[in-house]
């Protein structure tokens, strides 16, 4: 419990963004060396399709030409936290989970995916393991098979099961077909070899899984992975549902708490100076700050 926070704190982003639609570097640059034994994902990159970027205006995604939103800032807050504990650790792989339904873990999952592809070089997959209530393929406006369980199923190849969004650093592989019985698909050999390989294509694997006190997908799901977020809504998740959480997973991995359902004059209150300040029409020329300003910062 010591290693769960309340939120993971504003720090300066790293690396420098990629614009979307900018020429993107070739697939073979990645960091990690491609896997070259029999049977291995080499040359998987290059035969994903792309698809185009095309949210769905309900979703909430970040957009990448407002960077100076507070919702924005909020998600590349947290992209520097888990960046930073990335080169303390090995941390590849992240299930983003919550103690109960409708608590945002799906839409915290979808950005955090897109702010981490926008830094350059930083090729991320977002997965959809919810098989129960799948989302990522309504978020991104994408067919929602072929994807993960068509695959384990041996349906279709896995560069099949992925889409690459154009002009962006982001893959989504979304749930697949619909299947009767999600965890004992989890339990075969084909996940944990797919989750152990994956990192070596991408820099960030983002898992989105079902709720811990629904299913035990993911609680399955966070023993094959790096880490562990565990999502809570403001004002509707209970200190009880939470512990609960916690104590039901088999492997305790979790980094932190994300904490969703701010009011917006909470979250907008911290950056209003801020932004006030620097992004003022004259910027060669900004207003000194007065006292009462700084008093309220």
């Amino acid at each position: 419990m010591s290693r769960v926070h309340d939120a993971l704190r504003r720090a300066e982003s790293l690396g420098t963004p990629a614009p979307q639609g900018a020429a993107l570097p070739p697939l073979s640059s990645m960091g990690s060396t491609p896997m070259t034994e029999p049977g291995s994902f080499h040359g998987l990159l290059e035969q994903i399709k792309e698809v185009p970027w095309d949210p769905n205006p309900e979703a909430h995604i970040i957009d990448h030409t407002k960077v100076t939103d507070a919702p924005s800032e909020e998600f590349r807050s947290l992209r520097t936290r888990l960046n930073h504990m990335q080169g303390l650790q090995p941390l590849r792989s992240l299930v983003v989970t919550s103690a109960s339904p409708a608590e945002g873990k799906s839409f915290t999952a979808a950005n955090l995916a897109v702010v981490q592809s926008h830094l350059q070089n930083n090729f991320t997959l977002l997965c959809d393991f919810d098989f129960r209530r799948p989302i990522a393929h309504n978020l991104f406006q994408i067919d929602r098979s072929p994807g993960i369980t068509d695959y384990l199923q041996g349906k279709v190849a896995l560069s099949e099961a992925i889409r690459r969004i154009q002009g962006t650093n982001l893959f989504v592989m979304p749930a697949g077909e619909t299947v009767a019985n999600p965890l004992e698909l989890l339990n075969l050999p084909e996940v944990k070899t797919l989750l152990t390989r994956l990192p070596q294509l991408f820099k960030w694997i983002i898992i989105d899984s079902p709720p811990l006190l629904f299913a035990a997908d993911a609680n399955l799901l966070s023993t094959l992975c790096d880490g562990t977020l565990l999502v809570v809504r403001l004002g509707a998740t209970t200190i009880d549902s939470v512990t609960r959480a916690l104590q039901s997973m088999s492997h305790n991995n979790v980094l932190g708490v994300v904490a969703n359902g701010a009011k917006r004059g909470e979250l907008y209150s911290k950056y209003t100076y801020y932004h006030a300040y620097y992004y003022e029409e004259d910027d060669k020329n900004p207003a000194p700050p007065t006292a009462a300003d700084e008093e309220e910062e």
